[in-house]
């Protein structure tokens, strides 16, 4: 693909600073570009790479220092590069049918231009939209409803009667509606509660590899739409996770939690159960959160705490030792102070 840099301006609803004309084969980080690519600046930092990038040209933020290079300016830079991308490695999808060696059961329903490839088992009642593709090994139970434009990558799991939106895409090894994890105490023992509820994901979610989605105990375990979930997450039975949520590599939630919309987990963050996070709110990476957050708040650590106040708490953390040692002594001469003062009187 080639295209001027005025078109790809013009793709971004950007404006060109040099030459229009210049045309673009393809896109590269301000290091590895070479003539004939795109590439972006993003942090501030590395502005002085703009210089001496080998990059035909760069998307730059507005009011950046351009040192004379072709330039596209616009408002969000990573994005817009992530919109090139997308333009320049986009393939338009070719349907190959269903093909020798998957297995479709009884009453299964298929819409238009499915890609369903060998090893694909299809339960009975399975309802698919139209524009499936499913990998190798990708198993659908009784009952399950996907969506237009889903795409099932390789070992990808989806439980009886469990309902998958619009342009879902979930990668490799996911299991969507497994059984909650709930047992009822029995003496010694314990005794399995039935998990008869499923899961629901909306459209334009995107699930990474080996996540596990539980099945509700008697309701819904719902994906809110847009929603970006990462690899190796957990996120057990009866939640609610809001629209564009995003949640990072190694989250864990535990049953019954309610996010809000556009609520951001770090890394290895974990919810105690019942718990709810409100709006536009902010985990960060390995905080262990016990108790309900405020909307728009950002919380750290564990016990998870506002961040700006885990901060200051970092910063005395060293110290620590030191003062324990201090503490001890001011102890000390205290008490040496109270006993020759009960002498006096």
């Amino acid at each position: 693909m080639s295209k001027t840099l005025q078109e790809l301006a013009n793709h971004l609803g950007g404006h060109v600073i040099g030459d229009p004309s210049v045309c673009i084969t393809g896109l590269g980080t301000l290091d590895s570009a070479t003539e004939g690519q795109i590439t972006f600046l993003a942090n501030p930092r590395y502005a002085a790479k703009v210089e001496t990038t080998a990059a035909s040209a760069i998307v730059l933020p507005a009011s950046s220092e351009t040192f004379g290079r072709n330039v596209i300016v616009v408002d969000n830079p990573y994005l817009a590069f992530a919109r090139l991308l997308t333009l320049f490695t986009s393939r338009p999808r070719r349907a190959k049918g269903i093909m020798s060696g998957s297995f479709v059961g009884e009453g299964v329903a298929i819409g238009i231009e499915p890609s369903i490839y060998p090893g694909v088992t299809i339960a009975d009642g399975v309802r698919l939209g139209d524009r499936v593709t499913l990998h190798p090994g990708v198993t659908l139970y009784e009952g399950v409803v996907l969506g237009d434009d889903v795409t099932l990558h390789s070992g990808v799991s989806i439980r009886e009667g469990c309902r998958i939106g619009n342009r879902v895409t979930i990668h490799n090894g996911t299991v969507i509606g497994s059984d909650g994890f709930g047992y009822a105490p029995n003496g010694p023992s314990w005794f399995k509660i039935p998990q008869i509820g499923n899961v629901v994901i909306e459209d334009d979610v995107e699930i990474g590899a080996n996540t596990t989605v539980d099945r509700a105990a008697l309701e819904t375990t719902l994906i809110g739409r847009g929603s970006k979930i990462d690899n190796l997450v957990q996120v057990a039975h009866n939640c609610r996770i809001g629209e564009n949520c995003i949640l990072v590599a190694q989250v864990g939630i535990a049953g019954s939690v309610t996010l809000g919309k556009h609520v951001t987990m770090g890394g290895q963050a974990g919810i105690a159960d019942h718990v709810t996070i409100g709006d536009n709110a902010m985990v960060s990476g390995q905080s262990g959160v016990f108790n309900s957050v405020a909307a728009g708040a950002v919380v750290s650590g564990t016990p998870a705490i506002p961040h700006k106040v885990r901060l200051k708490c970092a910063a005395v953390y060293p110290y620590l030792p030191e003062m324990r040692s201090t503490l001890t002594k001011l102890a000390k001469r205290m008490r040496k102070v109270e006993e020759q003062l009960e002498l006096s009187e």
